[in-house]
């Protein structure tokens, strides 16, 4: 049994995103820029890399979220 259909998956990716998702993954992506730049800064490297790793995926996986009436 497949667990993730890939050809759906794609689908949802490169459809378009409602605006509040895209605009909460952007605020994520720019609040965890700003965390990691300063964590670098002050030295601390497990703050940079979680803020980092966190803004990404989260901008990562809001590409995810489409209107179902569309699809």
């Amino acid at each position: 049994m497949k667990i993730f259909n890939v050809t759906k998956m794609k689908k949802h990716y490169y459809s378009p995103t409602p605006k509040k998702w895209r605009k909460l993954g952007d605020a994520l992506l720019a609040v965890s820029t700003a965390i990691t730049g300063y964590a670098m800064y002050e030295d601390v490297k497990w703050i940079a890399l979680t803020a980092m790793i966190t803004g990404v995926l989260g901008k990562f996986l809001t590409n995810f979220f489409t209107n179902d009436k569309d699809n």
